[in-house]
This record gives C-alpha cells, sequence and structure tokens, in this order.
C-alpha cells in the first residue's frame, strides 16, 4: 500500500482543526525544507499560483504538499500516474470533480461539529464571528446531522464512482469506501442507541438492551406527549372528580403555571444531549484513524485535480518530469520557465538546467538584473514542484528528489551588534553544510560578504569545495570571477554567464564567466552615475 499518510490533517489529536500555520516548516521541525528556505523561495506564492482546490481538505494537503514535499520517488511516481489518468480519462474527472465539488458545504459541517462549541438555546445559526473558536448557538443537532450526513454521502459517492486504474487513486478510493465498513461510520449513519454515556449501532444493540434510540433534534415527540398527557391528566382530574371546586378555573390555572415548564425541559434536553452524547460522540469520530483516512483521502484527490487544473492553466509547454529514485540528486530541465512570472511576463526567457553528476557545482556571474536571482529561484521552485507530483512549465525535465532544499539569501533583520552581517550569513552556511547531504540541493546567493577580499576568497574557497565533497547540487551567485577561476583551475564546478548586448542583459545564461558586472548600467538607470553626481554638484555649486 502506498504510504501517503501523514501527522498533519484537518482531523488531529489537538483540539481545533489543523490551519496551514501549523503545517509550515519550523526550526526543529522540518523535513526538506526549513522556515528560511520556505520563505526565500517564495512558497506561498506558489501555493495561490498553482491553487485550483475546492475544498477546505483539499487547500490543506496541497499546502502540506509544498512545505513538507514527499522524498520517496516512488510515492511522487505514484501521484505522476494517477494525475496522466485523470488527465486522460474524461469520465473519471468529471466523478471525481463532482466528488470534490459536493463535499465543499459537508466538510464544513463535519469541521463544526467535530470543532464546535455549543452555547444552548434555540438557535443554531453560523459561528460567532466575535471569537476565534467556533462557537454556536443550539446545542449541536444541526452540526450533527449535517456533518453526520456528509461522511454517509461520501461513502455512498465514492461507491459510485468508477474503478481508476491507477494504484494512488485506487488506494485514496479505499481508503474512503473502507471508512463505510467501520463502527464510527455506523453511529455516524445512524440509528445511535445511547445509555450512561456508552453508545451502540443497530447492528450491536440487542432486543433486551434498554439503550435509548438518540433522536438528533429539540424537539423529541416522545416527552412532549408525556408532559401533555400529564397536563391534560390534571385538567381532567379536576373537571371530573371536583367540579365543586370550580375546577375549570383552578386546572387552567394549573396549565398556565404548568405551561412555561415545557421550554426548560426542552432546554435541559438539549443540555443533556450536547453534553452526555454529541460531545462524547464527536471524540469517538475526532479519533478515528478510518475518518481521518476518508477525510485526508478526499483533500488529496482534490489536490491532483488541482494539479490538472493547473496544467491546463499554463500558458506555453508544460511537463511532469521523469522521477528518478538515486542516491545522489539530479535535476535536468529543457527550457525552464519561472512559475511565478511566467504570467506576467508572457515572452519570459526560458533557460535549461543541468544539475548532474558533471555540474555538481554550478556558478552563475552576470551584471544585476541580469536574471540570476529568477534563474536560481526557478530551479527551486521547479524542483518543488516536480517533487509534489505536479507540472512545472518546461518541455522536458528528470530529478531525483531532494532530502533537503537549501536557498540562503541576506538576511539583514538578522542582524545584532555581536555577529554583524558576516558573521550571520557565515552562520547560515554552515547550517545548510552541516545538514546537506548528496541528495540536497543548494543555492547560495553571494558568499562571505562583510569582509575583506583576501578573506573572502579563502572562505568561499575552501566552503565550495566542501560542497563539492559532499556531492549536493551547489549553485552560487556570485560577481567574484577571482573566485571562479580559482576553482575553475582545480577542475571544479561548471559556469554561467548572463548573455548580455549593447541594448542590455539578454535573461538567457550561456557558458563562461563573466568579468564585468555592469554596475555603471544600473546606476544610471536609477539616475546616480558618476555623471549624474557631477550634475548635482555642478548646480548645487551654482546656486551658492
Amino acid at each position: 500500500m502506498i504510504d501517503i499518510w501523514h501527522k498533519k490533517f484537518i482531523l488531529s489529536d489537538s483540539d481545533r482543526p489543523t490551519n496551514m500555520e501549523d503545517i509550515r516548516p519550523t526550526a526543529t521541525d522540518h523535513e526538506a525544507l526549513d522556515p528560511k528556505t520556505f520563505s526565500a523561495i517564495e512558497t506561498e506564492a506558489l501555493f495561490h499560483t498553482i491553487d485550483h482546490t475546492k475544498t477546505e481538505t483539499g487547500r490543506l494537503a496541497l499546502y502540506r504538499s509544498l512545505a513538507r514535499p514527499a522524498q520517496n520517488a516512488q510515492v511522487i511516481q505514484q501521484k505522476q500516474i494517477a494525475l496522466r489518468e485523470i488527465e486522460s480519462n474524461p469520465e473519471l474527472r468529471s466523478a471525481l470533480s463532482d466528488l470534490a465539488a459536493n463535499a465543499v458545504r459537508g466538510e464544513r459541517s463535519l469541521k463544526h461539529l467535530l470543532y464546535g462549541e455549543f452555547s444552548g438555546g434555540f438557535a443554531t445559526e453560523e459561528p460567532s464571528s466575535r471569537s476565534d473558536k467556533l462557537e454556536f448557538g443550539g446545542y449541536g443537532y444541526r452540526q450533527y446531522q449535517d456533518g453526520t450526513q456528509f461522511a454517509v454521502t461520501l461513502v455512498e459517492q465514492a461507491g459510485n464512482l468508477p474503478r481508476p486504474q491507477s494504484a494512488y487513486l485506487r488506494t485514496l478510493l479505499d481508503a474512503i469506501r473502507d471508512f463505510g465498513e467501520s463502527r464510527i461510520y455506523a453511529l455516524m449513519k445512524g440509528p445511535v442507541y445511547s445509555m450512561g454515556g456508552k453508545f451502540k449501532t443497530k447492528k450491536e444493540k440487542s432486543r433486551f438492551d434498554l439503550y435509548a434510540r438518540f433522536q438528533p433534534s429539540l424537539f423529541k415527540i416522545l416527552p412532549i406527549l408525556i408532559f401533555l398527557a400529564a397536563g391534560y391528566g390534571i385538567l381532567f382530574f379536576f373537571e371530573m372528580l371536583m367540579p365543586q371546586f370550580g375546577a375549570s378555573y383552578i386546572s387552567y390555572g394549573i396549565l398556565a403555571l404548568t405551561a412555561p415548564v415545557l421550554p426548560i425541559i426542552l432546554l435541559a434536553m438539549g443540555v443533556s444531549d450536547r453534553d452526555s452524547i454529541i460531545y462524547p460522540l464527536r471524540k469517538q469520530f475526532r479519533e478515528s484513524p478510518e475518518l481521518v483516512k476518508a477525510v485526508e483521502a478526499l483533500g488529496l484527490l482534490d489536490e491532483l485535480l488541482s494539479f490538472y487544473r493547473y496544467g491546463q492553466s499554463l500558458p506555453g509547454s508544460k511537463v511532469l518530469p521523469e522521477i528518478l529514485d538515486e542516491k545522489e540528486h539530479r535535476l535536468t530541465v529543457s527550457q525552464a520557465r519561472n512559475p511565478l512570472l511566467i504570467k506576467t511576463i508572457p515572452d519570459y526567457v526560458p533557460n535549461d538546467i543541468h544539475l548532474d553528476l558533471a555540474g555538481r557545482i554550478l556558478i552563475i556571474t552576470g551584471p544585476n538584473s541580469g536574471g540570476k536571482t529568477a534563474y536560481c529561484k526557478t530551479i527551486a521552485q521547479i524542483q518543488l514542484l516536480g517533487q509534489i507530483g505536479c507540472y512545472f512549465p518546461a518541455t522536458q525535465g528528470q530529478l531525483v528528489p531532494a532530502e533537503h532544499i537549501y536557498y540562503q539569501v541576506p538576511d539583514p533583520g538578522q542582524l545584532s551588534a555581536a555577529m554583524g552581517r558576516f558573521g550571520h550569513e557565515l552562520q547560515r552556511t554552515r547550517e545548510i553544510f552541516f545538514n546537506s547531504t548528496p541528495r540536497s540541493l543548494v543555492v547560495l546567493d553571494e558568499l562571505s560578504e562583510g569582509t575583506t577580499f583576501e578573506e573572502k576568497m579563502t572562505i568561499s574557497e575552501y566552503i565550495l569545495k566542501g560542497f563539492h565533497k559532499l556531492g549536493a547540487s551547489t549553485l552560487l551567485v556570485t560577481h567574484n570571477h577571482e573566485l571562479c577561476e580559482l576553482l575553475q583551475k582545480d577542475g571544479i564546478g561548471c559556469y554561467l554567464q548572463v548573455e548580455f548586448l549593447p541594448q542590455g542583459p539578454t535573461h538567457r545564461l550561456i557558458a563562461g564567466i563573466s568579468k564585468v558586472s555592469h554596475a555603471d548600467r544600473v546606476a544610471s538607470a536609477i539616475g546616480f552615475s558618476q555623471k549624474d553626481v557631477e550634475a548635482h554638484l555642478e548646480r548645487q555649486s551654482s546656486r551658492s
């Protein structure tokens, strides 16, 4: 069976549903991405770009995939096979889309049942907007009815779907169908029999049990009939047996006094149902592994449908990369385009990516605003999309799932008098180095800034040679062509530079090492060239 079940999802061991903040990597709890890389490669923006899910469960599944991408090549391959089946089978795709669309309202009802707080009274409206909790009026009857009905309907609809060919899709649908065989499903479908905090299904209850059938409604016929019968009994007693006391007036007076008791009885029954039946039942629902798997399966189905819709929305070519199961990282892509920029820049210039045994260390030089950072982010984002089983904008691709993806950028917000920029950046590089493996992808945007040229050369050289020996796929963006020439003499690294024509950079990367950064062009573009400075001084001098 495919290992697709993970620990963070809408149903959890806590007293509230999982949200996106719970899923993001933390400093002490991360897998392929650490928090700094998650931010640096714009994972949030990438999520919003590819998110075409319909359900909240699907959005959480997709967000989790990006925040904690799979590292198992076989799991990714199975997701790709399922995605191709969805793409090639319109009947199955339509049925799965209907399943997800029908679940939108129901999943919200299930969440309200599992995590709602019911304050009592006769109201059963939407959750209060005055609290960060799911607070409702009433006793949870409507949430119970709607939430359990969602689970029942989900199982019924999954049972009517055509049988997929791919193992991944079959596993997801089987998880929903298997839930239909569970005891929790039988309780949710009803009827439920209750006594003393214990519950039985219809199948479990014997003829001799004294368990009472739970009716998820405040207005229960039998108690009301008993109350009315008691009232009419009182009326009959005074009318028929004690006429000498003016019984009509007395009896109606008694009824007038007892009538207000009916709402009190109903509210007492509501409190009892909530505290002794709905709350204990929903605790069992929350702790059901079968229900967790069924709900998660719905989210993972919606995630696949989102991949399909994202692929359809992409302008130009798209590809599902070949996933390789190897011990060292590799990423080769033809005509790669940046997933975040292609919709805003229709003529985005594509580039090839070659991170393999020959290009284990890749060093990129060239002018500012030439596309070096965009190229590096494209590599990290494409690796991430391919690693979750999704399309990315390119014509061809191969990749080995990365155990770690690291992206180092200057972080001025973390500076301190004790360490300074150099110390903070070197500490980050140290953290990356000691956690990298041959199946890691590392992007370093400059190295050893904030120190002398000689020290920068020495430190950068041993760091790059260290990554070379580690075997991690390592990219360095730098203006230090002397470092490139030093490493090149030792046969270390491949070198790309930004192509530069008289009219400016083309944003295409070509082989070679750039020895000029065209800083004068950038200074002129922002009005701060030598000529601009001299002109300003001349104007100031003429005024004085």
